[in-house]
């Protein structure tokens, strides 16, 4: 179980960790620093979305790959949602609670064309903006921390969304493009999810990177099906500053 696997990496881990909350059923969402602790930081947070868990993996590799600067990795966001995934329905992609943490954040909450107050296995935006313990345990870390830039890794599609609202960094989005052979992409009829907020609220750049190329199948079951995004984090920190 993915859950499990971060758990034992976390608790392995010797550098800088901490717990930024719990879910629903009390599990740990965990976040570990790589690099290091001056000058500009980042926040990398994966598997937001559960049947999209094999970026949860991928964040662990990206640990042990290390990057230029420092930085903060959140591997699994959303263990609760994983669990369902992995026992019951594969297909899953809101969190334990039946909500869609990628459109649960407060920008322009409940306005993007998917959008649903039905609680099931996606669309659901919750009660209101940071009705979740998953997206409000990132919001007070990424206020914390406050990073330079974030990156949230999703899967699938081979692309980079990297626009909200008119506003963003497309120049990030080229250095992803230039390692992985993703394609950078604005889209519309989209809102309250991270990379939103904090384009939005915060005023940083922020991307979301779609893991493995559309014709796959969710969940991806295989690390390997990704590879053109390993050492991404490491290419792009090191070119991100230049």
């Amino acid at each position: 179980m993915v859950y499990e696997k971060v758990t034992k990496f976390y608790n392995s881990y010797k550098s800088k960790k901490c717990v930024i909350g719990y879910t629903h059923e009390n599990r740990s969402i965990y976040a570990m620093h790589v690099g290091s602790d001056f000058g500009k930081q980042f926040i990398a947070v994966y598997a937001v979305h559960a049947r999209e868990y094999i970026t949860a993996l991928l964040a662990l590799r990206h640990i042990k790959e290390g990057v230029k600067g420092g930085g903060w990795i959140i591997p699994l966001l959303n263990p609760d949602g994983v669990a369902i995934c992995e026992t019951r329905d594969p297909m899953w992609k809101a969190n334990g609670r039946g909500v869609d943490l990628n459109c649960n954040f407060d920008a322009d909450w409940g306005t993007g064309r998917l959008n649903t107050k039905k609680r099931g296995s996606e669309n659901c935006i919750g009660d209101y903006p940071l009705s979740e313990c998953e997206s409000a345990a990132l919001v007070r870390f990424t206020l914390r921390v406050k990073p330079a830039v974030t990156l949230a890794f999703h899967s699938k599609g081979g692309e980079i969304y990297w626009e909200y609202g008119g506003a963003g960094d497309e120049r990030g989005a080229k250095i992803i493009a230039e390692h992985t052979g993703y394609v950078p992409k604005k889209i519309t009829g989209s809102a309250g999810g991270y990379k939103d907020w904090c384009i939005q609220k915060l005023g940083i750049p922020a991307y979301t990177i779609e893991c493995g190329d559309d014709s796959l199948s969710h969940p991806i079951d295989k690390l390997s099906k990704i590879k053109e995004c390993f050492g991404l984090l490491k290419f792009f920190t090191e070119r991100y500053e230049k």
